[in-house]
């Protein structure tokens, strides 16, 4: 078993993998910037190095920091959580040469399946169905046309690198082709320094099911079930939940064989996901995340499998004593994603200092979150406050302790999406299941849901504010100071008397 891990990240993932390391009697180390010195995170850990000032890549993406620090502490593993350096392959190179333990996959296969273009390939060797389009990158206009003839407009151009939906441009007819193809292929080479592109058929009515795999990398493959993370907002996810409500039990099983599939071919070693886009009963290959996911808490509710604590123990080089068969889907599991960012303006991030917070709680609500009152949400960093999680018995009490809890939440000093989410709970089109990734942009009410909540119903944080509002706390407290003084000088005055 691995004696001490470096997390390197920060806020509620870097909290997440520490509770799962303490859990296995595992010390832990954390890697912090300047502007984290006060964070959640830093206290929680057995032992916390500054790496650096707040740009990422002075501090949370500066590898031989990072590493140097692992060195200096004793650190036997580094979990990179998500984001910053989670699919850098130079990264898990950079340990596997230092002899560290990276908690994932190899850097091969990090390598593999960070470029789009290889792991479709891959995928079409495992015979695993892959979106109709190009089998290698496409290197010149009529290579382009004669791609998009032949499966039909519209088609989607996309990055080889990356992800997140940067570079991706949608083409609906040949007179646009060739400055979509410019366009992506630009903003491949900025983003990601790969100009590489390739091309798909566009799904029209697409919805975004992915599945969670445990790997320990001596062909012991098992799926946890899927994800249904189709409510996203210019390709990022704001909502997800397990199980899917488009799921047969039958299509539930057809595609995690097919996601185990994609494991083996790989030699998958940790967790990872495989990402499936969803159309009238069909299904394709769409990408591999080699890392833990940020709505990963939503199976772990409805699976009872602590998913970073498996990867520690794979990591430990423990093999899986969970079977296929172990897996049961218990009830349903919501999350939403609580980001400083307002929705009214077009989900502007709103960095600043927390005034007041209050999670909510109760039976089937968990919080994964890095931030307390007096906390400053930093313009440098993602927005994202915490993940909100409800479970249910049934789909329909998942969505109701959600909103129960999204009235409970209390947030003061930064402006949060949490009017959104409550729009979106109350929409007669996701209480029926009907979903897809256009979700967001179809549904042209929900802003007027969101005001019309916010008209409807006092949040318990604005019947609160004056418990977190700075000068009416000190004026009450001074008022009550001065009571007791004189209530101090009576008592007094009557004893002498």
């Amino acid at each position: 078993m691995l004696k001490k891990v470096l997390v390197a990240n920060r806020s509620e993932i870097a909290i997440r993998v520490m509770r799962a390391c303490r859990e296995l009697g595992i010390r832990t180390v954390a890697v912090y910037s300047e502007a984290d010195k006060d964070a959640i995170f830093t206290k929680y850990a057995d032992e916390a190095y500054c790496i650096g000032a707040p740009p990422a890549i002075e501090s949370y993406l500066n590898i031989k920091k990072i590493i140097a620090v692992a060195r200096e502490s004793g650190a036997e593993g580094i979990h990179p959580g998500y984001g910053f350096l989670a699919e850098n392959p130079n990264f898990a190179y950079s340990c596997e040469r230092e002899g560290i333990k990276f908690i994932g996959p190899s850097s091969k296969v990090i390598e593999l399946m960070g470029n789009k273009i290889a792991a479709r390939q891959e995928m079409a060797r495992a015979n695993v169905p892959i979106t109709p389009g190009t089998k290698d990158k496409v290197s010149h206009f009529e290579e382009a046309r004669k791609i998009a003839r032949d499966i039909g407009y519209p088609v989607i151009i996309k990055p080889s690198g990356g992800g997140g939906g940067i570079g991706m441009t949608i083409v609906h007819d040949e007179s646009n082709l060739k400055k979509g193809l410019e366009m992506s292929s630009k903003i491949a080479a900025s983003t990601f320094g790969m100009p590489e592109i390739y091309i798909e058929k566009y799904i029209e009515h697409p919805r975004h099911i992915e599945f969670q795999v445990l790997a320990d990398g001596r062909g012991n493959v098992i799926h946890l079930g899927e994800r249904e993370c189709s409510i996203q907002r210019r390709h990022q996810k704001l909502i997800e939940e397990a199980p899917s409500p488009a799921l047969t039990p039958e299509l539930r099983k057809r595609m995690g064989n097919v996601a185990v599939k994609a494991a083996k071919q790989i030699k998958y070693e940790s967790a990872g996901t495989i990402e499936f886009i969803f159309s009238n009963g069909e299904f394709y290959f769409m990408e591999m995340n080699t890392r833990i996911q940020v709505e990963h808490p939503v199976t772990e509710m409805v699976t009872g499998i602590d998913i970073v604590k498996e990867q520690l123990l794979i990591a430990s080089g423990e093999r899986l004593n969970i079977k296929q068969k172990d897996i049961k889907m218990n009830g349903w599991a919501i999350e939403c994603r609580i980001n400083a960012e307002d929705p009214q303006n077009n989900f502007a991030p709103s960095p600043g200092k927390l005034r007041g917070y209050r999670s909510p709680g109760g039976v089937g609500i968990r919080v994964d979150s890095g931030v307390h009152t007096r906390y400053t949400i930093s313009p440098m960093y993602d927005p994202m406050i915490s993940k909100l999680v409800a479970w249910g018995r049934t789909r329909d009490e998942a969505i109701q302790r959600m909103r129960r809890a999204l009235y409970e939440y209390v947030i003061v000093g930064v402006k949060t999406n949490i009017p959104f989410h409550k729009a979106v709970m109350e929409n007669k089109r996701f209480q029926s299941g009907d979903l897809g990734t256009h979700f967001i942009s179809q549904e042209t009410t929900l802003l007027d849901d969101m005001q019309a909540i916010m008209a409807r119903e006092t949040p318990l944080e604005e019947k609160l504010s004056q418990v977190f509002d700075d000068s009416k706390r000190a004026a009450a407290v001074a008022a009550v100071m001065t009571y007791a003084q004189m209530q101090h000088k009576n008592t007094v005055k009557n004893i002498e008397s």
